[in-house]
């Protein structure tokens, strides 16, 4: 190992400037800086620029890590983002929101001997340079081919889609049923994590090329997938994610103050209630706040309940640190603020007051027995160790399903016993023709990124259909 090789590993990530937790805990403006143009260099100067990159395996897009790190490294910043464009439609959204940890800076060889090259960090600062500083640059397209792809959902997936096929030179067209385009990008995560102007500027950016873009149109209410096709649309792909909440289906559970995250997110952040006075979209207010759940979406929803006013949050998880599904990176800021990890611990019942509203649960604690199907170990109750929790407002945050409008207006689309869309995992095709589907609604929850790696080979698919069929 060369004496360069061994500096390199040896140098230490450079820090992402963040707001104080005692400050940003009552604003919802964004926690992370970003990295100035000297950090920036430096942090890409740590790359080893490795001839077989394991850190491009780990990224569903197949974004040339090691190529746009090293031009940022040699200050072409400008170059840097169209490297990452030729493969990323997205980066200022991935950069934040992107689990990189466990993704490609989880397979960085830097990270075996020292911490990890900041990829996501990186990626973020090409993004924002461009958007602040930039030219206005669009990638190129290629001839029109005059055919015709209608997107159903602006989410991660399908906006993958859009920005791919019109660069292949099709005409596309996006329907989304909320009155902003980004789906769960704008009615789930909240401003203080991901912007809403870095959203609409990337949405910007696909519209510049040519992408149309239709809000408030319901697939499967106002318009069917088959009435698409007559339309003159000769392909479809269905991103509509996977919006159906979950409850815990226990006594109580209709007392007013409990309420599934995707209303409270959608609320808080599509419908602005966190801009009250200017903004007087409603919301449920508590100063005694009980989240149930601990993956990202319960992160999000526990640190904006802080944001909107509260005395004391807490997460409710049945089981242990360990297991929580949520980022590191969250779980780090939502303790910085102030928020209790009630682990091990079980809801039971809500508890209400004569007015029907709630004022408390009943929770049991539990003990981890063996893994369950998902790999981690199941969950047991200990008899006897019922306990009360005092709260005036409950978050549940245990996932979300397969909503049915779609599906169910569609003869012909099979699906499994979840109710998700079912198609290949490897181009996104449906057993009907002419239809791919990806992200949410084929594997349920998941990431941005990888909806995102579904749309690209939904995308791929797509175009070797319309050039020579199914």
């Amino acid at each position: 190992m060369s004496e360069k090789t061994t500096q390199k590993e040896k140098s230490s990530r450079q820090s992402m400037p963040e707001q104080k937790a005692e400050v940003r805990k009552r604003n919802f403006e964004e926690v992370p800086l970003g990295y100035s143009k000297e950090a920036a260099m430096a942090e890409a100067k740590r790359c080893l620029q490795c001839k077989k990159p394991s850190c491009i395996e780990g990224c569903p897009v197949g974004v040339d890590i090691p190529g746009f790190i090293n031009l940022i490294g040699e200050g072409k910043f400008a170059e840097s983002i169209k490297k990452i464009w030729e493969k990323n439609s997205l980066p200022a959204i991935c950069g934040r929101v992107c689990p990189q940890e466990i993704q490609c800076e989880g397979k960085c060889i830097v990270g075996k001997k020292a911490e990890p090259v900041a990829i996501g960090n990186l990626e973020r600062f090409a993004a924002d340079f461009e958007r602040l500083y930039g030219k206005g640059e669009i990638p190129s397209k290629m001839k029109s081919t005059g055919k015709k792809i209608a997107v159903v959902g602006s989410g991660p997936s399908g906006l993958t889609v859009a920005g791919d096929l019109i660069l292949k030179g099709h005409d596309v067209t996006v329907l989304e049923a909320f009155h902003k385009t980004g789906g769960v990008l704008v009615y789930g995560i909240p401003e203080f994590r991901l912007p809403k102007s870095i959203v609409a500027s990337e949405v910007a950016t696909l519209e510049k090329l040519g992408v149309k873009i239709n809000c408030n149109t319901v697939v499967g209410k106002s318009v069917t997938v088959d009435e698409l096709f007559q339309e003159g649309y000769d392909a479809v792909y269905v991103g509509v994610g996977a919006g159906l909440p979950y409850f815990m289906n226990i006594p109580g559970e209709n007392l007013i103050g409990v309420l599934s995250a995707n209303e409270y997110l959608t609320r808080a952040n599509l419908m602005k209630a966190y801009l009250f006075p200017n903004v007087d979209t409603p919301i449920p207010m508590g100063k005694n706040v009980a989240v149930l759940g601990a993956g990202n979406v319960a992160m999000d929803s526990a640190r904006t309940a802080m944001r909107l006013g509260a005395e004391h949050v807490s997460i409710v998880y049945r089981r242990s640190r360990q297991e929580m599904p949520a980022r590191s990176a969250e779980i780090h800021h939502a303790e910085e603020e102030g928020i209790e990890f009630k682990l091990l611990t079980n809801p039971t019942k809500f508890i209400g007051n004569d007015k029907g509203r709630v004022i408390g649960m009943e929770c049991i604690k539990m003990e981890l027995g063996e893994p369950d199907a998902s790999g981690r170990r199941k969950p047991v109750p200990l008899k006897g160790s019922e306990f009360i929790v005092d709260c005036d407002l409950v978050v549940v945050a245990v996932g979300a399903g397969a909503n049915p409008l779609l599906t169910r207006s569609t003869e012909g689309l099979s699906l499994n016993k979840g109710g998700y869309i079912i198609a290949d995992l490897e181009n996104g095709k449906t057993t009907k023709k002419g239809v791919w589907a990806g992200g949410d609604i084929v594997t349920g929850q998941a990431t941005v990124i990888l909806a995102m790696g579904a749309g690209r080979k939904a995308a791929d698919s797509i175009h070797k259909y319309l050039n020579w069929g199914w």
